[in-house]
């Protein structure tokens, strides 16, 4: 693999204008090649030189006298850099170029300087950036590791009050001496506490509370009651586990981002190595070793406090969380990415074509069997395409969802982070379509199976009969078994995570909303009808001796109550969810959204009293309401979710920043968005198609819905991941376990009564 496309691959991709822009100075390069071909033409003189030097004497591999070597330390004279002092103190670099302003490609080399020069500066201040950014972290994170050696030792009763302390954790560099380290922002030195030092290990209990991680009904009854949102210390082992797993999860997290900004440093510096030998191949110029000495002693090649910090945490981690185990240790500060088995490939292949296979055994069977047009079957098969329609919504948005995380990695949105996946548990595409091709051979299996059984409904095959009406429950059954198998079969951790954000969503507001939250919910308005098929097996399968279809369920009050309430039960979940953001962050983004969804849940109720009473006036408030509801949906869309329609943008009414090269793809995303929004007004208008029933067509109508929800999935989620790369946003924030409060004004008095001693 060249050096471009593997540097391409190892960026951070919200870090992505942060790299040295290699692409470019080597579009510089080209130019000096260019401007260094000899104009003159091809003579037939010349050619004839040519064709004789080939007839030369070969002398490649013999060494030239001392006298006719090339000059190594020319270099010197070519090119001359010069350090000077910028903003905020930083060092920055100029080089100037040692060659008279005729020679040829002068000028172009004089912009390739000028560039690198830019490249350098702007590298290593923002590694500067990062670098003070995880000090500081470092700096929160001795003092957790203060407190929580307090408490342990509070626990174990062996608090050894006013005697040396080993687990004083000031700066973490006492790492190899024995004592727990703690991370150290003095440029990397260890240093140890003085013996004449001895402050009290338990005194740091005074000064700290547990910060409250419970995030559900209770800390939202608590927030109401105006209670504290962290607890005093219990000095319980409970207390001591739930502090200990959350230190866990804050060092695995800081680990993480050591060796991202550690991998970013080693990756510029290659990259500066590789475009000057570039460069002296491109011109025969001797500057590689001058300029990359320059390199080697900016801060960028000088600083080593990241690798230092790294080798501290991961003893610190070691020892204290797993009693100096290194091996187990390891592992959670490192963990395996998961591996594209070919397994999972093949099964993927094998269902897609079973499920295609199957797809056109039923069509052929319905038109050689003629079963629409026999007798009490076409009634029978319109319940059961109802029942069956609940797994052709899943399967398709699961489809629509592996072609999302295809994208998404093509184009390089960190889906991952954004979702706040696990590092290594995160499905890809083709586990998910994995899945999806696995459930549409099970359902389509059945589907045939039931077709075979009730074709002859006569009475010696009542018994087959009655069976085939079961076989739809029973797949429903085992697709409600596997999404709770407790067993670590079918990808678990990702099934759980589901499970998760679903109770979260069905809680809101009392848990608080996290993007995976709200993008669930949103995926939940495209599967309204999913969710009353849903109602619907609950009606057909409990009443004695089988309702005969949904006609019949209507006649039942409490189906046509919760027919309403379950249309609007995932609009009202995400209306909810504004409002707590409403109130937790304050932003009017989030109460203008909540109108949104307020505005979906009106036009629903009143379509669905339509569908069931019709009705001039309920035809007319259904058409404004949907139509209001489609109009500020649809600009909410484009403009906020997908962060389109700029009227100042460079590119015309799009974004600044676009992943897609081809620009058309969001135009036509966009009056694609719109047309499918608009067909919500077909349940109003009622728009009919001859020779499809009005089931087939509400089914067609949903699955448009689900494809318009996917293709949203994808902009809505590059949107978001531009904004992380515009604020360089590639770290998780975890909640520290201990809140200090009160130590500085006690620490001062300490120090005003050690004064007057």
């Amino acid at each position: 693999m060249k050096f471009g496309k593997d540097f391409k691959r190892q960026m951070v991709p919200e870090w992505v204008e942060a790299y040295m822009d290699y692409n470019g100075l080597k579009r510089i390069l080209r130019e000096i090649r260019l401007s260094r071909v000899p104009k003159m033409p091809q003579t037939p003189l010349r050619s004839i030189q040519n064709k004789l030097s080939m007839y030369s004497p070969f002398r490649g591999l013999d060494v030239e006298p001392k006298g006719q070597q090339s000059k190594g330390d020319v270099e010197d004279q070519v090119i001359k850099v010069s350090p000077f002092v910028g903003d905020s103190n930083r060092t920055f670099y100029r080089t100037k170029l040692l060659l008279e302003a005729e020679e040829i490609g002068g000028e172009v080399e004089v912009k390739f300087f000028r560039k690198l020069d830019e490249e350098l500066n702007k590298v290593s201040s923002f590694y500067r950036d990062k670098v003070e950014e995880v000090l500081k972290e470092a700096a929160e994170l001795n003092k957790q590791m203060n407190a929580f050696i307090a408490l342990k030792i509070k626990v174990q009763n062996q608090g050894i009050k006013g005697s040396k302390s080993e687990f004083e954790m000031e700066p973490l560099r006492a790492a190899r001496q024995g004592a727990a380290p703690a991370i150290n922002s003095e440029n990397g030195r260890e240093i140890t506490n003085p013996a004449s030092d001895k402050p009290d290990v338990l005194k740091v209990l005074n000064h700290v509370t547990i910060n409250n991680k419970a995030e559900g009904p209770l800390s939202a009854f608590r927030g109401i009651m105006k209670e504290s949102k962290d607890k005093e210390l219990s000095f319980s082992k409970e207390e001591l586990k739930e502090v200990q797993e959350r230190l866990k999860v804050v060092f695995t997290e800081f680990y993480q981002k050591l060796k991202l900004v550690k991998n970013y440093s080693f990756m510029n510096l290659f990259a500066f190595s590789k475009i000057m030998k570039k460069y002296e191949k491109t011109t025969s110029r001797y500057a590689a070793r001058s300029y990359m000495k320059i390199v080697d002693k900016s801060y960028l090649g000088n600083c080593d406090e990241v690798t230092k910090l790294m080798e501290n945490v991961e003893h610190l981690f070691v020892k204290h969380f797993y009693n100096a185990n290194r091996r187990e240790g390891m592992k959670p500060l490192r963990p395996r990415k998961r591996r594209e088995m070919h397994r999972v490939t093949f099964f993927s292949g094998f269902f897609c074509g079973c499920s295609i296979a199957l797809v056109i055994a039923i069509i052929l069977m319905v038109r050689a069997r003629k079963i629409m047009s026999k007798g009490p079957v076409p009634s029978y098969m319109e319940n059961m395409f109802g029942l069956y329609s609940l797994f052709l919504y899943i399967v398709l948005h699961m489809l629509m969802y592996a072609t999302d995380i295809y994208l998404w990695k093509r184009y390089r949105v960190n889906y991952a982070f954004i979702f706040n996946f696990k590092q290594g548990t995160e499905l890809g595409f083709r586990e998910v379509f994995l899945l999806s091709s696995g459930l549409a051979v099970l359902a389509l299996a059945s589907f045939l199976a039931n077709i075979n059984l009730i074709i002859d409904m006569t009475t010696q095959a009542r018994d087959s009969a009655s069976f085939a009406k079961i076989i739809p429950l029973l797949v429903a059954l085992v697709f409600l078994c596997i999404a709770f198998c407790p067993f670590n079969i079918i990808f678990r951790s990702s099934r759980f995570v589901l499970l998760k954000c679903v109770f979260r969503s069905i809680c809101a507001p009392l848990y608080e909303v996290t993007l995976q939250d709200f993008f669930l919910a949103d995926q939940l308005t495209s599967q309204v009808q999913a969710i009353r098929s849903i109602e619907f097996y609950i009606c057909y399968y409990s009443r004695p001796g089988f309702p005969q279809g949904q006609s019949k369920c209507h006649d039942y009050g409490v189906y046509n109550a919760f027919y309403y309430v379950l249309a609007i039960i995932p609009y009202w979940i995400r209306f909810l969810q504004c409002l707590r953001r409403l109130v937790q962050e304050g932003d009017r983004m989030h109460g203008y959204n909540a109108v949104k969804y307020l505005m979906a849940v009106i036009a629903v109720v009143i379509r669905t009293v339509y569908e069931l009473k019709k009705g001039t006036p309920w035809m007319v408030m259904a058409l404004v309401s949907s139509a209001m509801a489609v109009a500020y949906n649809t600009y909410w869309d484009l403009v906020v979710d997908w962060g389109l329609l700029r009227r100042n943008s460079k590119n015309f009414y799009l974004r600044d920043r676009l992943l897609v090269s081809h620009k058309s793809v969001y135009y036509i995303a966009m009056v694609i968005n719109v047309l499918l929004r608009a067909t919500w007004l077909q349940y109003v208008l009622e728009f009919r198609v001859n020779g499809l029933r009005k089931t087939a067509f509400s089914t067609t109508i949903s699955c448009l819905e689900i494809i318009r929800r996917g293709m949203w999935n994808f902009f809505r989620l590059e949107n978001e991941h531009l904004n992380n790369v515009g604020k360089f946003r590639a770290f998780r924030s975890v909640p520290l376990p201990f809140n200090y409060h009160g130590q500085d004004d006690d620490d001062d008095d300490d120090d005003e009564e050690e004064k007057d001693d």
